[in-house]
């Protein structure tokens, strides 16, 4: 199957074709003729599966150029809102399509003034499309084709009331999709709500994470966590990655720490202006900024070429959140690495993303200072040795060599290039051995029932760590979904 079977526009072909595609993915290739036939439709897809093309390229066929607003996109968040903006711009442009994105924390104004210009699809939050209309600031909207994309994420963050609400302001007669990656009852009762006789599309893998992904994880103690995930830097050296943490906080920290370390990185979360937020990404995107550290405002929708790593500094309350979090790598085909650091106390929530992901995520122990001092110099000599000379060097290197002899020349360059590639830390991070073995024989002999009390290994660490879904942990965070009391109604999860 390609694309060119599917019926799709001329020029909408065009643009998939510059940019890069050549087969439709499953999800595409199931939905693409159901929405040009005209049908509603709920498609259950994970993330990273091409789900904005999916609904993207068949509505952008249809719609026609001069015709104003014909496509509602609502997404939950404002990284996903604009990257799904950006992304059918690219792949309608030979089409004439205009797309403007709409969310909190820009002019309101502005924003009306560019759909007013004659732009053919919005891509909006919840909250600021609910605001224009509410204030009736969009007049004549009556979009054909509307799109839900993420809807158990919005379910997630609050907003199926500013959902329903918006579906009152929307015409009768439209074509109405709904991409989802879970189907939970809420989702299934807003389906039947706003859909008409609905197709279904389902998209599930054996394996939910690619297989382009190595996965890893490292057990660490909590105060080691900082020390762990510079170590795994320093000795991965990933071109470009991104650090999941699970509170602004540690987010900011972290991003310190690393840039202390000399590396070039920056702290992405809810707190940052909306204009920050938005030269973070572009500094990311740019190859400025190398390490993204961020909390799970930028779980999805961040599409980023070539990140070859994810480090999950904390476990992800949620399978589907480390499914989403490790999909930011090993895109196109290309290899990545998923890397999580985890506590002993959170075995059990690793084997459940192990059991629902399937996924293979092999244990390893995080080197030692020796090992990534003994990487660098071995990194190190191969780069002097594929070193171009060049006609600087030459010149220096003859007004220096009549000053100095020729060894201590050498001795005195190489301690100058040793000193910036130079290894910090303690010498060994992270439990394993034995220590190791104890813990995990400890646990699975509580868990068969074989012991009680206190469990071996496995005490009360840290004062006070519960252990139940609904207690505190790390600090007083709450990992029941009720306690996410701080939500923008744009689209930022306040984490």
């Amino acid at each position: 199957m390609s694309f060119d079977n599917l019926g799709l526009n001329e020029n909408i072909l065009r643009g998939i074709k510059e940019a890069g595609f050549t087969e439709p993915s499953p999800i595409q290739e199931q939905a693409i003729p159901i929405v040009l036939e005209g049908h509603d439709m709920v498609a259950q897809a994970q993330t990273g599966t091409g789900k904005t093309a999916a609904f993207g390229l068949p509505v952008m066929s249809k719609i026609n150029p001069q015709g104003g607003v014909q496509v509602l996109i609502i997404t939950p968040t404002r990284e996903l809102c604009m990257q799904v903006s950006d992304e059918l711009y690219k792949l309608g442009k030979y089409a004439n399509i205009k797309t403007v994105a709409v969310y909190g924390g820009q002019s309101i104004s502005r924003q009306v003034d560019l759909i007013s210009r004659g732009a053919q699809v919005v891509v909006a939050t919840p909250g600021r499309l609910l605001d224009h209309l509410l204030n009736d600031r969009l007049r004549d909207f009556n979009p054909q084709y509307v799109i839900l994309d993420e809807a158990d994420e919005m379910l997630d963050m609050g907003f199926l009331e500013d959902i329903e609400e918006i579906f009152k302001f929307l015409p009768a007669s439209r074509q109405t999709l709904l991409f989802s990656a879970t189907m939970p009852r809420e989702i299934r009762a807003l389906a039947e709500k706003i859909l008409k006789e609905p197709k279904t599309v389902s998209v599930q893998s054996k394996e939910v994470t690619s297989e382009n992904i190595e996965q890893y994880f490292y057990v660490v103690e909590d105060w080691e966590r900082s020390d762990a995930v510079v170590r795994l830097i320093d000795y991965e050296d990933p071109s470009r990655a991104i650090v999941f943490c699970r509170t602004k906080k540690d987010a900011d920290e972290l991003s310190t720490t690393l840039v202390a370390r000399g590396y070039p990185a920056k702290a992405l979360h809810g707190d940052l202006e909306q204009r920050q937020r938005e030269e973070v990404i572009k500094s990311f995107k740019a190859g400025k900024v190398l390490i993204l550290v961020a909390t799970d405002v930028a779980a999805r929708g961040l599409d980023i070429d070539n990140v070859t790593h994810v480090f999950n500094y904390h476990i992800p309350l949620d399978p589907e959140s480390y499914v989403h979090r490790i999909g930011r790598t090993g895109r196109a085909g290309k290899a990545g690495k998923a890397v999580t650091l985890v506590k002993p106390l959170e075995f059990r929530e690793l084997n459940r993303i192990k059991q629902v992901t399937k996924a293979q995520i092999y244990h390893m122990e995080v080197p030692t200072l020796e090992d990534v001092k003994s990487k660098k110099i071995t990194k190190l000599v191969d780069k002097i040795k594929h070193q171009h000379i060049t006609d600087e060097a030459t010149e220096l290197f003859a007004q220096m060599s009549s000053e100095m002899d020729i060894s201590t020349l050498c001795m005195k360059l190489l301690s100058k290039v040793v000193s910036k590639n130079k290894a910090e830390g303690p010498s060994h991070i992270g439990i394993k051995g034995k220590n190791l073995e104890r813990m995990i024989e400890a646990k699975s002999q509580d868990r068969d029932g074989k012991r009680g009390g206190n469990r071996r290994g496995f005490g009360n660490r840290g004062g006070g760590y519960r252990n139940d879904r609904g207690g505190s942990r790390d600090g007083g965070y709450k990992n029941d979904r009720s306690s996410r009391t701080s939500r923008d109604r744009d689209g930022n999860r306040g984490r």
